[in-house]
């Protein structure tokens, strides 16, 4: 069998090379990033202007979780096999929207900016004990979420195309084409969904004008999910009450995007997931499959191209 050709970009480069040489040492690792004629194997981003170049190429491992922008049209018709690090952020982007969740509810950039002016501002905010959380695409980040908004006393549904099981600390599971029914019991809608041909602006006014009333929206896995228009639409006439957005439909978020300047809106900059475990969890899921390719066992986190938006 001819030898693998790795080459790994991005970066933690240098301590993925380092860990293959020490547990493949019948693979052969590239020293730099520079893609070679026989590479066999790339972690990172591949540009498609590089795939002539590269007839060897079998296999591309991207360190995203949703490899929407990493995939371009020439290698998603190359039949090279692609994977992702699905599940890698799940646990920081848990936490991210948890924390967007606190923050509409309580008001927190009232006091943010009370501290900024010296000024002792109380007034009177919500809780979110009592009330239910939404979780729109419960995959890895839903499962992550659920038991997180079960501990504050929320009621936690989701809705996803497979519903066979429900997921311990989650109500009830509904299905896509039950979006209104699911929305109509969300206080906090929480998007953790893919972009996909599927998902893309499936998030449209008639949803978000569902939602129960004060209800919140928070976005932290991508962005086009939500529509842009219909999101600022429902929050200027009270459907929504305010909404946390950390994945946007075009980023960086550009400086003239309406959302910048609502206090009903809080903006972070797509850093929701963006922790050293995060980066070894992508790792170690590269490593396993690495194994698996070795061993000629079946790859997991296969991405399939035609899903992609």
């Amino acid at each position: 069998m001819t030898p693998e050709v790795v080459l790994i970009r991005g970066g933690q480069a240098d301590a993925v090379r380092s860990r293959i040489r020490s547990d493949f040492p019948e693979v052969r690792v590239l020293d730099d990033e520079a893609a070679h004629p026989a590479t066999t194997i790339i972690a990172g981003r591949v540009r498609d202007e590089e795939l002539p170049g590269l007839p060897a190429l079998a296999w591309v491992h991207s360190w995203a979780a949703g490899v929407e922008s990493e995939v371009g049209p020439v290698l998603r018709g190359s039949g090279v096999t692609v994977t992702s690090s699905a599940g890698n952020g799940a646990v920081p982007l848990a936490e991210h929207a948890m924390l967007l969740a606190l923050q509409l509810d309580r008001g927190g950039h009232r006091w943010s900016d009370a501290a900024r002016g010296a000024r002792w501002d109380r007034f009177v905010h919500g809780e979110l004990a009592g009330k239910t959380m939404g979780i729109y695409g419960f995959g890895n980040i839903g499962a992550a979420l659920a038991p997180r908004a079960s501990a504050f006393d929320m009621t936690v549904i989701g809705l996803r195309r497979d519903v066979g099981r429900t997921p311990a600390a989650v109500d009830r599971l509904y299905r896509p084409e039950e979006v209104l029914d699911f929305a109509g019991r969300c206080d906090v809608l929480v998007v953790t969904a893919p972009l996909t041909v599927e998902t893309r602006g499936a998030i449209d006014l008639r949803v978000l004008s569902a939602l129960r009333p004060g209800a919140t929206v928070v976005v932290v896995s991508r962005g086009g999910i939500v529509v842009d228009a219909d999101l600022l639409t429902a929050l200027d006439s009270g459907a929504v009450a305010g909404a946390g957005l950390d994945a946007h439909t075009v980023e960086p978020l550009p400086a003239d995007s309406p959302f910048w300047s609502r206090d009903d809106v809080v903006v972070t900059p797509h850093n929701g997931a963006t922790t050293p475990a995060t980066a070894d969890r992508g790792t170690a899921i590269f490593l396993d499959n690495l194994r698996r390719r070795v061993t000629e066992d079946p790859l997991v986190n296969r991405v399939d191209p035609n899903s992609l938006a």
